[in-house]
């Protein structure tokens, strides 16, 4: 079933008033992939009444007022991505278009969403029950942020909404503990995965500088950064705490990981995958076509990169479902009415991470002194492409199944280190799995570049190069490879992008079309070097180009012809 949107479906429930009401930034896809869909579905399973507004009207009180207030608490969300990402290009641009809303025009979503919606409810319920923030907005300024939209340090979101609680991370442990105190009136300060704001400073946190200091002195913005970061594993994090103004930011540790069961239990909800029909009249979700026969397998990441929110959101240990329960979906795809016998893709933020997890991370946390892909693959981490072979074979055997696509990207780091199942996997994913075109992100060719990043040398690029000619050669498949690459990420120079340009000339032989400008995201370690413009490790000083035009310059120097 859908979540209710509109009065008439709460009565047609036999709901009199709502225990909780989200908003958000995208329109209402009910899918695993969409966060408010998901956090909805998880506190109705457990008997909660929940209703979604979309993209509410920001000018009058008719779609933020029309399910009423909530017993418990309004759970406020940009939605899938941060709104300035949303709005805007890396080079300052405003988007024209908008994939989670209707019609696809870009015209529903304000900057700052999370703040104007709240402040939106305050307008016109005062006083009300808690705001909660969550989401990757919510998620990546939970605490002081460089944003480079205003080129300036902003103090955690949560006072600019002054919203009373945030969720950070995949919510749905955070959100049902919360959702359970609030309605037995209990306090809520003990929860994980949890910010809030307090008059005074706990004891039980760690203390960093305040917001004033941090805000105005980049080498104390580094130092909180760090601490911050190094306190982001649910096994070993300790709970921080920090001064603005006259009140505290309380940040909680974060959430343990779902275990299996619990990731399997989230998946096998009743989703949909569709648009509400109270927004369907609006027009086509473009972000509809890529997700709704998609199917997720884990979350998480090892990778770390640089630029890469994932490790600050999902967090850096991978937590995969089991094979019974992705099939038991497929399946259940295979009924749907508009279901054509294609999925569209298998897999997750990197599709070959499923399966296999460092079982010193698993018990003691992630290691602090180093990353689990950077310099060079961890010996602890014993990659296996086996549980992912295998559950490819599975799904392509199920009645009804034409093709299974793999379009997440894949790294090809991880394909080569796997001497006993990485070329068997990578046949499979060029014989049964790839249409036209496989997805790689080398980023740069640069190794100054490069290790700012967190990614492989070009080695290793030109390894997997020769090794996939080789595998469509054999197979008699034409396909080919598609690169991302990155402009003026901080240590990158014009000298840097001409060298790279070289590079792709001579050793891929093409000219790249898949290049983007760096952005600089909230709480990402690449914007901490953008902002502070020293190494997060050395503290050498790093050249940051800032201009736009020069940074326009760097990407057209890779995407002009010779």
């Amino acid at each position: 079933m859908f979540l209710p949107t509109t009065p008439e479906e709460v009565e047609s429930l036999g709901w009199h008033q709502l225990d909780v009401v989200l908003i958000t930034g995208d329109s209402y896809v009910d899918s695993p992939f969409i966060g408010a869909a998901v956090i909805g579905k998880v506190l109705l399973r457990q008997g909660y009444r929940v209703g979604v507004i979309a993209q509410p009207d920001i000018q009058s009180g008719s779609d933020i007022s029309r399910l009423g207030e909530p017993l418990l608490f309004w759970g406020v969300t940009s939605g899938s991505v941060d709104s300035m990402v949303a709005n805007y290009t890396a080079t300052g641009k405003r988007r024209k278009h908008d994939d989670y809303t209707p019609g696809g025009l870009n015209v529903r979503r304000p900057d700052r969403a999370i703040i104007v919606y709240s402040n939106l409810i305050r307008r016109y319920f005062k006083p009300t029950v808690p705001i909660v923030l969550g989401g990757i907005e919510a998620s990546l300024r939970r605490i002081p942020h460089y944003d480079c939209w205003s080129n300036a340090v902003r103090r955690s979101i949560l006072f600019d909404a002054k919203a009373d609680i945030l969720i950070y991370g995949m919510g749905e442990k955070a959100v049902l503990s919360l959702a359970g105190k609030l309605k037995r009136q209990e306090s809520f300060t003990d929860t994980r995965g949890i910010c809030y704001i307090a008059g005074s400073a706990r004891s039980d946190c760690i203390e960093m500088e305040p917001f004033e200091k941090v805000s105005a002195d980049p080498q104390s913005f580094s130092r909180m950064f760090h601490l911050f970061y190094q306190n982001n594993d649910p096994v070993t994090a300790k709970g921080l705490c920090q001064k603005h103004g006259a009140r505290y930011l309380i940040h909680m540790p974060p959430c343990p990981p779902l275990s299996q069961s619990e990731m399997d239990a989230v998946h096998d909800l009743n989703y949909e995958r569709d648009l509400h029909p109270f927004y369907r009249k609006q027009g086509d979700v473009r972000a509809l076509e890529t997700i709704r026969f998609s199917v997720s397998t884990h979350r998480g990441c090892y990778g770390e990169c640089g630029f890469c929110a994932i490790a600050v959101h999902q967090g850096r240990t991978v937590q995969w479902r089991s094979q019974v329960s992705i099939l038991r979906e497929v399946k259940a795809l295979t009924a749907h009415p508009a279901f054509k016998g294609v999925i569209s893709d298998v897999g997750g933020p990197t599709a070959n991470m499923y399966g296999f997890e460092c079982r010193i991370k698993q018990v003691k946390g992630a290691c602090g002194d180093k990353r689990c892909l950077h310099p060079a693959i961890c010996d602890h981490l014993k990659v296996d492409h086996r549980h992912q072979i295998d559950l490819l074979k599975a799904i392509r055997e199920i009645k009804g199944i034409r093709h299974v696509f793999v379009a997440s990207g894949i790294r090809y780091d991880l394909i080569l280190s796997d001497r006993e199942n990485g070329l068997r996997y990578l046949t499979d994913v060029v014989h049964h799995h790839t249409s036209g075109q496989m997805k790689i992100a080398p980023e740069h060719t640069e190794k100054e570049v490069l290790d700012l990043m967190g990614k492989p040398g070009m080695d290793s690029l030109i390894e997997f190069k020769r090794l996939f000619d080789s595998v469509c050669q054999t197979s008699g498949k034409q396909l080919y490879l598609t690169y991302y690459f990155m402009a003026a990420h901080p240590g990158c120079t014009e000298a840097h992008m001409s060298r790279l340009k070289t590079f792709v000339s001579r050793h891929l032989h093409l000219i790249p079309e898949q290049v983007q400008v760096f952005t600089p995201t909230p709480s990402t370690v690449s914007t901490l070097v953008y902002h502070t413009g020293v190494h997060p490790a050395s503290g050498a000083p790093v050249f940051c180009e800032k201009q736009v035009k020069k940074k326009e310059k760097q990407k057209q120097i890779l995407l002009k012809r010779s």
